[in-house]
């Protein structure tokens, strides 16, 4: 980030605003801070508004960037196309010849829920973004989305008085963003709204959905993981040398010592055995999904909205004839959660719960994954999707595995909905498969490995 603080030089650098482009990401935000702390309040416009340091958990904040969401949101489509796409920005923290910010922590969603009772529940979604100035500071952006014809008359749902006046909000009242400022509409302002309301609906969706990552093959997954459950059973009883089919049916050398088993009597060596039987169909589902999940890459989802703003979408993906497992870094792979001992060494001081299998997920995480019957669905959502950006989903959470071996390509057919549109969308693709891997292959190159 440049210096932002006041300098004396006749010939310091100057930062035009280049309105051209979406301001969205960090690259543009900053575009649009530079140009603030350049000119300070000159800068404000239709489609720009600058806030000096406010206490975000006020009130009279809240009603400050209710305002300015409400004036964005009852722009005429054509005027704010001219500007950064359509989108309005509210900058706070910024001033001329300084960004001294407002100190961190601000979450989009606490902030949603302070302004809801103003916006009302069909408000548009708005964006959220964030520069930060030190460590304990930082420049927050509000980002109203474009207006588009055949959206209502967006009126003020609950009415503030504050100090200053100019800040007030009236129950019922329409308010729209003039030269530098968000005022009360005009009655020509109410009719020309009135208008953009009557001009038809939104354009349909055309959503164009791709996979990142593979969708893996995995053949004799069961028998492996059973062979390997058999030779540890064998290895524990103390058998002199292991059933010569068992050790034949493994493709991969074990060491002995990978077995080890503590010094017991003869009944409670029984008695451990009995136990570590009786739970053989939870340890294999539970070693599959470990084996899997540290040895097989991760999948992720881009999405791309043609020419449309799809505001607060849900996008609910389903791969016929797959299962989906969380994926899992490969430096966490554990053999015992592999092949489930039938004794675990006692050590007092060792955790009785497997902290490493918790997934910390942040709240508001906009990827779900789960198995229904037969098929693998995920489900995406996010804030938005804006018009011809990317979003993609990371690559990290889960894996998707055809059901069968053989398969050459999945169907996977998804389905779209968006707050406050009845319409569902939907499409269909076909997605190739990856070449089919043997489980001792994979097993071997997950914990034989030398490289």
């Amino acid at each position: 980030m440049p210096d932002l603080s006041p300098s004396n030089d006749s010939d310091a650098r100057t930062f035009p605003l280049d309105t051209s482009v979406i301001p969205l990401g960090e690259r543009a935000l900053r575009g649009v801070l530079n140009h603030v702390v350049d000119v300070g309040d000159e800068a404000e416009a239709t489609y720009l508004e600058v806030k000096s340091p406010l206490d975000m958990n006020s009130k009279a904040t809240a009603a400050k960037i209710a305002k300015f969401l409400l004036g964005a949101a009852n722009r005429r489509p054509g005027e704010a196309a001219r500007h950064f796409h359509g989108y309005a920005v509210l900058v706070i923290g910024a001033q001329k010849n300084g960004a001294p910010g407002v100190p961190r922590g601000t979450e989009a969603h606490e902030l949603e829920d302070r302004l809801r009772p103003y916006l009302g529940p069909q408000f548009p979604a708005f964006e959220f973004g964030r520069i930060g100035v030190d460590s304990d500071r930082e420049v927050l952006f509000v980002i109203a989305q474009p207006p588009e014809d055949g959206q209502t008359i967006f009126p003020c749902h609950k009415s503030y008085q504050g100090e200053d006046r100019r800040d007030n909000l009236e129950d019922g009242a329409i308010y729209v963003r003039g030269i530098s400022n968000t005022r009360p509409a005009r009655s020509g302002e109410v009719l020309t709204l009135v208008e953009r309301a009557r001009r038809g609906g939104k354009p349909p969706i055309d959503l164009e959905v791709q996979l990142l990552g593979p969708i893996c093959r995995v053949d004799r997954v069961d028998e492996i993981l059973e062979n390997l459950r058999r030779y540890e059973e064998e290895k524990f009883t103390k058998q002199p040398t292991p059933a010569e089919d068992t050790v034949a049916s493994i493709p991969f050398r074990l060491t002995p010592n990978v077995f080890r088993s503590p010094e017991l009597s003869t009944e409670d060596r029984e008695q451990a055995l009995a136990a570590w039987q009786n739970k053989k169909v939870e340890h294999i589902a539970e070693a599959r999904e470990h084996f899997l999940g540290v040895g097989l890459p991760g999948a992720g989802i881009q999405v791309v909205s043609r020419h449309r703003f799809v505001a607060k979408p849900q996008l609910i993906l389903t791969f016929h004839n797959c299962e989906v497992l969380d994926y899992l870094d490969p430096d966490d792979a554990d053999f015992e959660k592999t092949v489930e001992p039938v004794l675990r060494p006692h050590d007092p001081f060792s955790p009785s719960f497997g902290y490493s299998t918790i997934r910390p997920v942040p709240r508001d995480y906009p990827v779900t994954w789960s198995t229904h019957g037969e098929d693998a669905e995920v489900v995406l959502t996010p804030e938005s999707f804006r018009p011809n950006v990317p979003w993609t989903s990371d690559q990290d959470d889960y894996v998707i595995i055809s059901r069968d071996p053989q398969a050459s390509s999945v169907e996977v057919s998804w389905k779209l909905t968006e707050d406050g549109n009845d319409a569902v969308t939907s499409g269909e693709l076909r997605i190739p498969t990856e070449p089919l891997v043997d489980a001792a292959d994979l097993f071997e190159s997950v914990f034989l490995s030398t490289d």
